[in-house]
This record gives structure tokens, sequence and C-alpha cells, in this order.
């Protein structure tokens, strides 16, 4: 009995990851404006021959919509290799386009620029940081840096959706990203 008491203990007491991508532990749980989120999936994306970034979508309802279902979101990025400021914006901005219509991308243009001004301030997404996007319904879309925020939030719900279709809409940069990211 004090054997089997002891097991439980030590196994609580270890740490838990819910998802390991690339030698990127992801846990199962993140907390973002005072909401616990769950893990929804993670994935790795790879661009040509090239692991580019392991990622994690955390969201409160793993059951509903990831892209428009209401609350505090995260997107947590860990990056693989060294990608310029320039590179990084631009295959965002690449995802975005397939999932959105010319007036939508004209009308997200000014917010994708704020983005653009955070990471040229970065210069450059190196090998081994981590990169979270959080939807906080009260401020908006915060970029944090190894845990340190990048920048003033960016307003706007919509900008949130139009990150997340990169990976999880219609036309996803990378399908199995996007089922894994979807938990499958």
């Amino acid at each position: 009995m004090a054997t089997r008491l002891l097991l439980v203990v030590l196994a609580l007491a270890m740490p838990l990851h819910a998802a390991e991508v690339a030698g990127v532990k992801f846990g199962d749980q993140a907390r973002v404006a005072d909401t616990e989120l769950s893990l929804s999936g993670a994935g790795l994306r790879a661009r040509f021959i090239f692991d580019v970034y392991a990622m994690a979508l955390y969201v409160k309802d793993t059951t509903a919509d990831r892209v428009t279902q209401p609350g505090a979101k995260r997107i947590a990025i860990h990056m693989l290799r060294n990608v310029d400021a320039d590179t990084f914006t631009k295959a965002l901005v690449d995802g975005m386009r397939p999932n959105h219509d010319a007036a939508t991308m004209q009308a997200l243009e000014p917010r994708i620029a704020q983005l653009s001004a955070i990471m040229a301030q970065l210069k450059e997404a190196k090998k081994g940081m981590a990169i979270t996007l959080d939807w906080l319904p009260a401020t908006g879309t915060q970029m944090s840096v190894d845990g340190k925020p990048a920048g003033a939030p960016i307003a706007g719900e919509d900008f949130y959706q139009a990150l997340l279709r990169i990976w999880l809409g219609p036309k996803p940069v990378q399908d199995d990203l996007k089922k894994a990211l979807l938990g499958g």
C-alpha cells in the first residue's frame, strides 16, 4: 500500500507534457487572461525539407470551432530554425491571403503592418525562441517572445481569427499541421 501511494505521489510530482513535437514539449494547459485553456493539438510546420517551427493551439473548448469560439486563445510557436523578420511576416501574410477575400485583406492591412513592425524590432525569429500569439478579449492580440510582451496589443478579434485561419482555414498552409492542431 505504501509503495502504491509513493508511486502516485511521484507521478503527480513529475511534469506532464501533453504533446511533444520535434523535441519541443507543450503542456496540456495554458493560462491566458485569467482563463485556463486546454491544448487542442500540436504539430510541425515544415517548408520543403526544413522543419521551421513546432506549434500548439490552446482554446477553452476543444470541441467547438477553434477559430470563432469566444474567449481567450493561444498560438504557441517554438522556432526550430532562424527566420528573418521579413520572411516570417511574409509567410504569415501568405498564409492569410488564400483564406480571405481582397476586401478583408485590405481591412487587415494596418494590423498586419503593426505585426510586421513588432517583428522588425525583433529582427529575427531565432532558433529556440518561444513566440506566443494570445487573444485577450478585452485587449487584442498580444505577441510575446520568451514570455515577455513584444509590442502593443493588436486590436480586433477578426485579426486573431485571420491568424488562426493561416493554420486552420479552408486553405491551411499545411494540411497535416491543421489536422494536428485540431487534435487529429
